[in-house]
């Protein structure tokens, strides 16, 4: 079994910058693909980053160059930089897990953006 819990979501304004974790508890990280979505109010959930378990990363094109996804496999947790934030960011933040033994969600964490 495989869970996530996410942190770090919070307002901020335009420009700021915050950084979320997502801790994973249980086995196989290292074996496992990270990735990190995000859904606005009255929008679908759209993926945002990922990260692979060999360390490659791809972005969404609006995301590009202002967020960072990493990994610490020692402490089982991936990272989500986010600089130069606009108030179209705003949205519940998740992480999601997939790997041998299945894919799995965090709760989300709420980051919010004014302008």
């Amino acid at each position: 079994q495989v869970q996530l819990v996410e942190s770090g979501g919070g307002l901020v304004q335009a420009g700021g910058s915050l950084r979320l974790s997502c801790a994973y508890s249980g086995s196989g990280f290292t074996q496992t693909d990270m990735a990190w979505y995000r859904q606005a109010p009255g929008k679908q959930r759209e993926w945002v980053a990922g990260i692979s378990r060999g360390g490659n990363t791809g972005y969404l094109d609006s995301v590009k160059g202002r967020f960072t996804i990493s990994r610490d496999n020692a402490k089982n947790t991936v990272y989500l930089q986010m600089n130069s934030l606009k108030p179209e960011d705003t949205a519940v933040y998740y992480c999601k897990s997939l790997g041998p033994l299945g894919n799995y969600w965090g709760q989300g964490t709420q980051v919010t953006v004014s302008s």
